[in-house]
């Protein structure tokens, strides 16, 4: 190893960079977690009592029912559409460039251009969406003011950027699957939609499995999206929007690091909520592997 020394220092100060801004700061938080801290003081360890007052937290616990909410509404239309676009456009013959571009031009697109833009579509005084509506005689939505409806906003924005993304790798894998087994089966007088059940989908299996667990660690870090759409301002002083209905586990965990001062109290949110997350991806895994064994 010591032979190859030049490599290692020339790649060194990635590695050097990423410890000092991305790995020590997690570890640096962790500490945080049991400390009372605003920021300027001293600090103060108070041992688990952070942790304590996170589980009696009702706030936290409504960030938590949000934040689940939120990504099953995103998270599901978001890889079923996104199968069915590859389907699609898997057997395209024309501009299919066309339509990949364009289809995921949302997913590089400014996330805060891309909520801007909804909060006006779904304006409840003057967006598009009740306008349409009332062309036909239905009464305009309180989409920006309805707990239910805040929800369904943010994760149908959420499904408009992530959907296009997910669909390029689902389109990588269906391309990727030799024609020869197709042909067989439809030799064996497979039809389509037995052929997608029967053949696509299990050997797409590993390919749906990682869009799982991506969909899940980005859907349950969604953030810029309600702070955009719902950042505090005179006539609703917490984040979140009306009742908070829009409020986030990250959004919260802002509140309180950066808003509230309360560094350690913070702290304890991300570490609580990375574990969630880590039960979460599990049980999603487990579930995708229980199907590809049975």
């Amino acid at each position: 190893m010591l032979s190859y020394w030049r490599q290692y220092l020339a790649i060194s100060p990635f590695y050097l960079i990423f410890a000092a801004f991305s790995f020590a700061p997690v570890f640096y938080s962790l500490y945080l977690s049991f400390q009372r801290y605003d920021g300027l003081g001293t600090k103060q360890f108070v041992g688990l009592q952070q942790y304590e007052f996170l589980w009696n937290d009702p706030v936290f616990w409504l960030s938590i029912r949000n934040t689940l909410l939120i990504w099953v509404l995103s998270t599901v239309p978001t890889l079923f559409g996104a199968l069915v676009l590859a389907t699609l456009l898997h057997s395209v013959r024309r501009f299919k460039g066309f339509y990949r571009i364009a289809l995921y031009i949302p997913n590089v697109t400014s996330i805060v251009a891309v909520a801007i833009f909804f909060g006006a579509v779904f304006s409840n005084n003057f967006g598009l969406v009740n306008a349409i509506l009332g062309t036909v005689g239905i009464e305009p939505v309180p989409w920006l003011s309805n707990p239910w409806l805040i929800k369904v906003v943010i994760a149908a924005l959420m499904t408009w950027m992530w959907t296009g993304y997910n669909m390029i790798i689902y389109l990588a894998g269906l391309q990727a699957i030799p024609q020869s087994i197709y042909e067989a089966a439809k030799m064996d007088g497979a039809g389509p939609v037995r052929t997608f059940f029967q053949i696509t989908i299990p050997i797409m299996r590993p390919i749906i499995l990682f869009t799982v667990v991506i969909s899940t660690i980005n859907g349950l870090q969604s953030f810029s999206e309600p702070q955009v759409l719902f950042a505090s301002n005179a006539a609703n002083a917490n984040l979140g929007g009306p009742g908070q209905a829009g409020l986030t586990t990250l959004l919260y965990f802002y509140q309180s690091a950066f808003l509230d001062n309360d560094y350690g109290y913070g702290a304890a949110i991300v570490w609580a909520f990375f574990v969630l997350i880590i039960v979460l991806v599990v049980i999603n895994w487990r579930i995708v592997q229980r199907g590809r064994k049975s």
